[in-house]
């Protein structure tokens, strides 16, 4: 019995605790299910959130796809929840190919427990950013860069006081599509003072990425003030100002980004040790100054990117202290000195940059060994390349020393490294290239150009079998070169070998298909007597120059089938191509953008290029007949057709080129008729040339319209007109020359002449312009007036591929300005008129003129001493005028002189002696009342100098002996006596009889 009730209550104790561990794991998988469930309506705010957009079938895997009615939302892509309450407190958007506008009543304003959100890397369609985020009052993170969004910030996202981190940059430099050429999508922000309420009213934040977004604005003191900040990003903010120091001084800062701000100022003071700073950018600012030594205390620096600032002065021999720095970026500063032999001890550098400064020296023995990019370029570095210097590198991959001074062998270590792909040795002196031994080299980008290479081109280039790229443009190199040696560089896309003493051959038993498939093909100056045959077989070619060789006879038919879908620049200039051998109607290249076949001795037509062309250069040809309207279709960027046999009329529809077309020249040709209304349709025209034809007519009055105009050249037509008072409201207008034509009537108006403020060049000779100039005309001639010390940026033509040229007459001769010349030359030639009255006093204003030509008119009157201050001037002919006095003796100090003429004027006196003036003896011909030097006219008196006057009067004191004092002082007191008597016996008329004085009569 007992055994049986001890079972039975053994049974029930079983099935009790059976019971209790169901219901008890019940209610706990029931507690944890309830924890971890989402909320039926949080499910259906996301479920809406995924139908406000498309997706973006090109971009990346979308996270939302696989959001399903029916699951559990809080596992899904992107979501995480609160585990007690359930709500949605974390949103990760980002990279989800969303497409579409955020709108204000978006569902997700309603997700109001949000501690995260991140919508970053997505399309929101030029949406505005809706104030309703400052709803999402919990948000402690909240990244919106990169998105699309378009407009201001609002201001309601002050209101989210917990933020810490916040983002809403955008990087043009970024790998995702849609923050590739967004600059316009955050445009001038509507509150300037953004920025600084950001730091007064969030306080706690640790992350702030603004990168990219138009602040305009000075950096506020207060964001000196967020004492928890680890992450400033302000690059390409357009701001400006002195950058506040406390800030650098902010005790959690860990990565300060200010790149891209160029009117941002400031220095760096001194940094304490401890400090916790990993990153500092500040490329492309007015930082500037010394690097202070306590620039050793930043231990724990990773990145120092100082490129395209203001640093001056030597390198700190403290930045040695930096032992976990891995990229260090100087260039392009004013840094001086030796290489530091500091930066030896840092082990972890991989890049380091110290281009484009004034370092010189010889290079270092020996680098840190992680090195992988090294840039020393354009400093002033002396001396061979050390052959141990770079041996040791083995992660080397990139090595720029071109523009330095170094020189010696270039020796073959660095051609054989196993690591290095790019190096630079161009605009140097090397001599020669070490044998390569070696054939392990990755080497794929060689250039040697502007450097003494010479003798043959090393057979043992052949063994780079890597190289993509070889640049042997501009030395010394000479002999014989079978092009089949390339053969042998399957990989090899780009080839220059332009500029030397080479003569290029191709052996006829070569197989033309054997060589590399070019992409870059430049053979200028190698000798070349006809059109190679193994361009037949190039199919890729991009760019060919085969321009300055001794090509002649036609271009070939099948030269027109090379590269048809490919060739975008092609060069054949100053050759002795005659035409081609069957002339096409249109030429073939779909992708040509410059055609140059200047220079050569085409005849015939002018050849129709391609529609895609933007630069056609075909001046210096023998080319007839008048321009095709079909030239009308093509968007050029650049026509130059000068120096031709052209004619016809000037095509009205060259106006109809969508605006593209900055520079047009025709010049010498045989065109006539009207001049076309330039820029009625078009506004970027920058010169325009079409002088040395027969134009006639008026300028055309559209002409106001081209606000880019900086070369207006007619000269040598036959133009009727009056003077184009209305070009000086041509801003840019720096050239204007209209020599040789038939204008008329005064070139002074009345008050709204203000003058030509930003003219360099102005040709108005040989015309028929009257009258007389006011004193004050040349007043405010700024760019004429501006010395070397206070002066605006030179004359700077930015049409890229074209250099302008004028020819002018200087120094009795023609001269052509060209590029840099033109830059600096500054000149005015009114000559050949009928200009009377005296020369403008305002005249000295121009302190830079070179050229001043005022020759055969009628000016009269005395030649102004102020002409002495014309500093800077080279050439003065002021002859056949009506000029009459004497030479000023101030021009003894125009010391430039090359060339003076006086000539056929009434000018009287002693030439003045000193400085260049008396070196000119057939500069004052017909002026019978000159004399002295250079003259045979001897002047009846001593040509007086600056001291002659203070002399005379010392002579005259000092001639005087005794005697003649007391004979003077006994007359003296002789005729006084008398004269006191007369006037005392009151006949004073008798005494004013006497000595000559007329009295007033009475009345």
């Amino acid at each position: 019995m007992r055994a049986y009730e001890f079972l039975l209550y053994y049974f029930v104790l079983l099935i009790s605790s059976s019971c209790f561990f169901f219901v008890s794991s019940h209610s706990s998988n029931s507690s944890s299910v309830r924890s971890f469930h989402c909320l039926p309506h949080q499910s259906f705010i996301l479920l809406e959130l995924k139908q406000e957009f498309k997706l973006d079938e090109l971009g990346e895997p979308s996270k939302v796809r696989d959001w399903k009615a029916g699951t559990d939302c809080c596992f899904w892509p992107g979501v995480s929840c609160d585990n007690a309450t359930g709500h949605v407190v974390n949103l990760d958007l980002s990279s989800s190919s969303l497409l579409g506008p955020l709108r204000s009543n978006s569902s997700l304003f309603s997700l109001l427990h949000l501690q995260n959100l991140n919508l970053a890397y997505n399309n929101f369609d030029s949406s505005p950013v809706p104030s309703e985020f400052g709803q999402l009052s919990r948000l402690t993170h909240l990244n919106l860069a990169c998105s699309l969004f378009y407009g201001p910030i609002p201001s309601e996202i002050l209101r989210l006081t917990n933020l810490i981190s916040l983002d809403l940059s955008y990087y043009f430099g970024d790998p995702f599509p849609y923050c590739q050429d967004i600059g316009d999508y955050y445009p001038n922000i509507q509150e300037p003072e953004l920025l600084r309420r950001l730091a007064e009213n969030i306080t706690s934040l640790r992350e702030l990425d603004l990168g990219g977004l138009n602040f305009s604005s000075k950096v506020p003191e207060s964001l000196g003030n967020l004492s928890s900040l680890t992450h400033l990003s302000l690059y390409g903010c357009n701001l400006h100002g002195d950058f506040p120091k406390t800030i650098l001084r902010l005790p959690n800062l860990q990565s300060v980004k200010l790149r891209d701000n160029d009117d941002l100022t400031g220095s760096l003071s001194e940094f304490h040790s401890g400090s916790n700073l990993l990153s500092l950018e500040l490329s492309s600012t007015k930082f500037g100054g010394k690097l202070p030594n306590s620039v050793g205390n930043l231990t724990s620096l990773n990145v120092l990117d100082l490129m395209n600032c203001m640093f001056s002065g030597p390198v700190p021999y403290s930045l040695g202290n930096l032992a976990n720095i891995s990229q260090l970026l100087l260039g392009s500063n004013e840094f001086i000195g030796e290489f530091p032999s500091s930066l030896g001890n840092l082990t972890q550098l991989s890049d380091l940059d110290l281009s484009n400064n004034f370092f010189h020296g010889s290079l270092p023995l020996s680098f840190p060994y992680l090195l992988a990019d090294i840039y020393f370029k354009n400093n002033s570095f002396t001396g061979p390349v050390p052959f141990q210097t770079f041996s040791n590198l083995t992660l080397l991959s990139t090595l720029d020393l071109s523009s330095n001074s170094l020189n010696g062998v270039i020796p073959s270590s660095l051609l054989s490294s196993a690591s290095l792909q790019s190096l630079y040795l161009d605009d140097n002196q090397f001599i020669d290239l070490e044998s390569i031994n070696s054939i392990s080299s990755q080497l794929e980008y060689l250039s040697l150009n502007r450097n003494k290479l010479k003798g043959s081109i090393p057979s043992s280039i052949c063994k780079l079998q890597s190289l993509t790229s070889l640049f042997l443009g501009s030395n010394s190199l000479s002999g014989r070169v079978d092009f089949g040696i390339f053969s042998e560089l399957g990989e090899l896309k780009n080839l220059d070998l332009s500029h030397n003493a080479l003569s290029l051959t191709t052996n006829v038993s070569m197989n033309i298909f054997s060589l590399p498939k070019f992409q870059y093909l430049v053979l200028s100056s190698c000798n070349i007597a006809e059109f190679p045959d193994f361009l037949k077989a190039q199919n890729e070619l991009v760019t060919l120059d085969l321009s300055h060789n001794i090509i002649g006879g036609p271009i070939p038919k099948w030269f027109l089938n090379i590269s048809i879908m490919n060739l975008n620049s092609l060069s054949l200039s100053h050759n002795f191509i005659s035409g081609w051998q069957e002339t096409p109607s249109v030429l073939p290249w779909k992708e040509l953008v410059l055609l140059d076949l200047s220079s050569n001795m085409l005849q015939g037509p002018l050849v129709v290029p391609p529609m895609s062309t933007r630069y056609f250069f075909i001046s210096n040809n023998n080319l007839t007949g008048p321009i095709d309207l079909l030239f009308c279709n093509i968007s050029f960027e650049v026509f130059d057709a000068s120096n031709n046999h052209l004619e016809g009329t000037i095509p009205q529809c060259l106006d109809n080129l969508d605006g593209y077309l900055t520079v047009l020249n025709l010049r010498r040709n045989n065109f006539h008729g009207n001049i076309p209304q330039f820029c009625s349709a078009l506004n970027r025209l920058s010169t325009l040339d079409l002088s040395h034809n027969q134009l006639y007519g008026n300028i055309p009055r559209s002409l106001i319209k081209c606000q880019d105009l900086q070369v207006l050249n007619l000269g040598h037509n036959q133009i009727s007109d009056t003077f184009p008072f209305w070009l000086q409201n041509l801003q840019q207008l720096k050239v204007l020359i209209v020599c040789f034509n038939k204008f008329h009537g005064p070139i002074c108006c009345g008050h709204d002449f203000v003058g030509f403020t930003t003219l360099k060049i102005l040709d108005l000779s040989h015309n028929g312009f009257f009258g007389n100039l006011p004193s004050e005309y040349f007043r405010n001639w700024t760019s004429m007036t501006l010395s070397d010390n206070a002066s605006e940026n030179p004359f700077e033509l930015e049409q890229g591929l074209y250099n302008d040229s004028v020819s002018i007459v200087n120094k009795g001769a023609e001269m052509e300005l060209v590029k840099i010349t033109l830059m600096v030359f500054i000149s005015i030639d009114l000559s050949n008129n009928k200009f009377d009255g005296e020369i403008p006093s305002s005249i000295w204003c121009l302190r830079s003129l070179v050229m001043l030509n005022l020759s055969s008119n009628s000016f009269s009157g005395h030649i102004p001493s102020s002409l002495g201050n014309l500093i800077e001037v080279e050439s003065l002919d002021l002859s056949n005028n009506e000029l009459s006095g004497k030479i000023p003796q101030q021009l003894t100090s125009l010391t430039f002189l090359g060339y003076l003429n006086f000539s056929q004027n009434q000018l009287v006196g002693p030439i003045p002696q000193g400085g260049q003036v008396q070196t000119f003896p057939d500069s004052f011909e017909g002026n019978m009342g000159l004399c002295g030097i250079p003259l045979s006219r001897k002047c009846e008196t001593p040509i007086p100098s600056s001291n002659d006057h203070y002399n005379e009067k010392s002579d005259f004191i000092s001639g005087f002996g005794w005697k003649a004092v007391v004979i003077g002082y006994g007359c003296g007191l002789l005729i006084g006596m008398v004269a006191g008597h007369v006037i005392s016996s009151r006949r004073p008329d008798l005494f004013f009889k006497v000595f000559g004085v007329t009295l007033p009569r009475s009345n």
